[in-house]
């Protein structure tokens, strides 16, 4: 039986579908097509933006109706601000999967959840929960939502290169902003065993599959979200930029650059 939500069809080639998403990211990110490189960095914030024209000495960034982009060919790798959700996640999947990329890796920042946990720690997610109501729409719920390996291989490659201590494990992807005043449902975060909650990831795993878009993540624990007093505020949100995002975002930018020039194969599955 097919589950509620699910069309099969949304995995194959649609022309239609795909000329008017051709369209569209055009007109969310205002960049041509042709100025996208096949590695993509997404990300939620335009300080990242801001940190990439720096670090790669590029042109200044394109605002579109919705969506902020940035290009550097010399380094082979876009960036693209498209704000927050999992919805608008799962979106720029299915538009960028018009320009076929060759990876696109997820610079996020996630509520650490686990005791260990400190504020400026690295995630590399291994599977997330599928906690919102995007997914739906891609696969039946009994689907996993997982990276494509070999994207966050070469991210685990530069961590470890880099002397960067980082944890793996399972990430919880939610809509629901306010939950740390749900006692319900921070009781089923404990039940679980997430390593960390936030609210993409899961969109961006499994719209990436349901797309053949190879992908990965890299999140950033920036609160502490079970803890007392460990709630973002402006003020500390303001620090965990000043600290932590530069490095964040150079790993980024470096592992997607190796791809570009390693040329191998990523995508690990056949259709």
């Amino acid at each position: 039986m097919q589950t509620p939500g699910f069309n099969a069809n949304r995995i194959f080639s649609n022309e239609k579908k795909r000329t008017i998403a051709e369209n569209m990211l055009e007109r969310y990110t205002g960049s041509l097509r042709s100025a996208f490189q096949k590695q993509i960095l997404l990300t939620n914030f335009d300080h990242y933006i801001a940190e990439f024209r720096k670090l790669t000495n590029c042109k200044k960034a394109t605002r579109g109706s919705a969506m902020t982009a940035i290009h550097s060919p010399k380094h082979g790798v876009s960036l693209v601000n498209f704000n927050i959700g999992a919805p608008t996640c799962a979106l720029i999947i299915e538009l960028l999967a018009t320009i076929e990329p060759k990876a696109v890796l997820l610079l996020g920042m996630c509520g650490g959840l686990h005791r260990s946990l400190k504020v400026g720690d690295f995630i590399l997610p291994m599977a997330a929960i599928r906690g919102e109501g995007v997914t739906s729409h891609f696969m039946p719920p009994e689907v996993p939502s997982l990276p494509t390996f070999k994207v966050q291989k070469y991210v685990s490659e530069i961590l470890v290169g880099k002397g960067i201590e980082y944890r793996t494990g399972v990430v919880h992807t939610t809509d629901y902003r306010f939950w740390e005043f749900s006692p319900g449902f921070k009781e089923i975060l404990y039940s679980q065993r997430v390593l960390g909650i936030e609210m993409e990831t899961a969109a961006l795993f499994t719209a990436g599959f349901a797309s053949k878009v190879a992908n990965g993540a890299l999140l950033l624990v920036s609160d502490l979200p079970l803890q007392e007093g460990g709630i973002k505020t402006k003020a500390s949100a303001k620090k965990v930029f000043q600290e932590y995002t530069d490095l964040h975002l150079e790993i980024g930018i470096r592992a997607m650059s190796g791809i570009a020039e390693k040329g191998e194969k990523i995508r690990h599955y056949q259709w």
